[in-house]
């Protein structure tokens, strides 16, 4: 698939819809933005803002007639050839309170752009899923783990919009592409245990609260890296349904490293306080690791370790963040 083309991103203000716009534009794409900025900041766009052929849209995609009139707009100038599906609530924390946000912003949004897509007449999509739907597991994740049982309504929600991306397959779409993702760390952040400490301690710069016993371990992915793999799988892979994992290979970062690595940086000597217990919350999954053997066939490979992509996150978060009022 050629990047250099016209493409709708959807939660583009947001911590990974902004990098993946720079990067799109980056690489000769004409670009149209959508994001309700509930979790996006339009600060994010700054630089692609500035750029000619960006164009960005304040809209709910829940709303239809909303969203079919910026795309009767944006028609004029040629039909969008493509769409990189990225908005969604990205708190899990937030959809266990609350269940009707992961339906609502999770998988309404998916099902309402492939409505959208149909009504287009746009016949590929690039879909930002998530290493939750597979649920608790032994063993590294593969594409093909299963049974698939989500403990979480995010992930069960994701999981459903992969379902509703492979029924659209039958009916009207010509080629999809799934990314699951890893905990994905970096500048723009919204959320995520490294976002939450940075915060924590600027608060509170003697103590740092951290939900569970530490041991929790997941493989962290630096989101320069993520971007970097989701253009790779678009331009090589070019089966109808392409799913891959995209992470750190055979690398994990434990919860302590995290907090260890933040204090470090912030507060040389701050006590840390862990809650106890194995889970950070409900719905969190305390110990996966990935398989990205299918990616590096491909020939994509990441440069970074889990561990690697905490720290340099780390640098970026506390800059950003304790800049922030």
């Amino acid at each position: 698939m050629n990047l250099q083309t016209k493409c709708l991103v959807t939660g583009a203000a947001g911590f990974i819809g902004s990098h993946l716009v720079d990067a799109l534009l980056a690489r000769g794409a004409t670009v149209i933005g959508l994001d309700n900025l509930k979790l996006g900041r339009r600060s994010n766009l700054a630089q692609a803002l500035a750029h000619s052929r960006f164009q960005f849209f304040q809209v709910d995609l829940n709303d239809l007639e909303a969203c079919r009139n910026i795309l009767a707009q944006v028609r004029q100038d040629g039909p969008v050839q493509m769409v990189w599906h990225l908005a969604a609530n990205s708190d899990i924390r937030a959809g266990v309170a609350d269940p009707d946000v992961d339906l609502r912003d999770t998988f309404l949004t998916t099902y309402h752009v492939l409505k959208l897509m149909r009504e287009e007449d746009i016949r590929r999509i690039a879909f930002a899923s998530t290493s939750a739907i597979y649920g608790v597991h032994a063993g590294p994740l593969r594409e093909d783990t299963g049974p698939l049982w989500p403990i979480s309504n995010y992930g069960a929600m994701k999981l459903a919009s992969e379902a509703i991306i492979s029924a659209g397959l039958e009916s009207f779409l010509q080629q999809a592409w799934i990314f699951r993702f890893p905990n994905v760390v970096g500048s723009r952040a919204t959320h995520g245990a490294l976002y939450d400490f940075v915060l924590k301690l600027k608060q509170n710069p003697s103590e740092l609260e951290v939900l569970g016993d530490g041991t929790q371990a997941k493989p962290y992915c630096h989101v320069g890296e993520l971007v970097d793999a989701m253009l790779f799988i678009v331009q090589r892979a070019d089966q109808r349904l392409n799913c891959f994992n995209i992470g750190t290979a055979d690398s994990v970062t434990p919860v302590s490293y995290i907090a260890e690595a933040v204090v470090r940086r912030m507060a040389p000597g701050a006590r840390i306080r862990y809650t106890g217990g194995t889970k950070g919350w409900v719905g969190d999954v305390p110990h996966f690791n990935y398989s990205i053997d299918k990616l590096k066939q491909l020939g994509w490979s990441p440069r970074l370790t889990s561990n690697q992509a905490v720290d340099r996150a780390v640098e970026e978060l506390v800059a950003e963040l304790t800049a922030a009022p």
